[in-house]
């Protein structure tokens, strides 16, 4: 099972997509277009901070569930960075002390739970795609979603500031696993199909790595 990280707009569902089709696996995407709080939570962060953060929690334990059933699965997103996404809502002021808590356990008995349901608790690999704010802005702004745009509400400027800062510590602190971080900067794979084949590539021989 091979899982993603990565800001908004790091490309981490153009990616799925490619590393799919590429081994031949299926793909788990993140519930974004079908999601009926995320514009709820753009709308009024203090007050569902915590329900969206839930409803990511339960799809993203089910899709990891279904993922490690056969063998190359790609998650665009997991539960392994969930906390990281919820802890940064919470320090905002968007989230109560006992929301926090309420959540902080329940991720807990999930990641108990996980080898039970799956058999086994950890990816293979993640792949963590690293992009600088102005890429992370731009193509933001180039995907269109309302809700998303700076337009919408300035105040995002420095949530997605913030967000973009704590995914470098996260990758670094990340011991769950076997990793590789892709600079998406450098790397353009979703425009340039000489860097598609430079990461896969890049990838192929992790995965080789790993499977030795």
């Amino acid at each position: 099972m091979i899982v993603l990280a990565g800001t908004i707009g790091a490309g981490k569902s153009s990616l799925t997509e490619m590393m799919a089709t590429h081994l031949g696996s299926q793909a788990f995407y993140e519930s974004i277009d079908d999601n009926e709080v995320l514009p709820l939570f753009y709308a009024n962060p203090e007050q569902y901070a915590f329900l969206l953060q839930i409803y990511f929690l339960n799809k993203r334990f089910e899709s990891i569930k279904q993922a490690l059933v056969d063998d190359n699965n790609v998650l665009d997103r997991s539960i392994y960075e969930d906390s990281l996404l919820f802890h940064l809502n919470a320090d905002l002021g968007r989230a109560t002390a006992t929301e926090v808590k309420v959540y902080d356990e329940l991720l807990a008995n999930m990641m108990e739970e996980l080898p039970f349901a799956a058999q086994k608790k950890h990816p293979d690999l993640l792949v963590h795609i690293k992009v600088s704010f102005e890429t992370m802005l731009n193509r933001i702004e180039k995907r269109g979603r309302e809700y998303e745009q700076l337009s919408f509400d300035p105040s995002l400027y420095d949530y997605y500031k913030e967000l973009n800062l704590r995914y470098d510590k996260w990758y670094d602190e990340y011991d769950e696993s076997p990793k590789i971080q892709i600079d998406g900067d450098r790397h353009n794979f979703v425009d340039d199909p000489l860097a598609k084949e430079y990461v896969l590539r890049l990838i192929d021989e992790k995965l080789a790595e790993i499977r030795k």
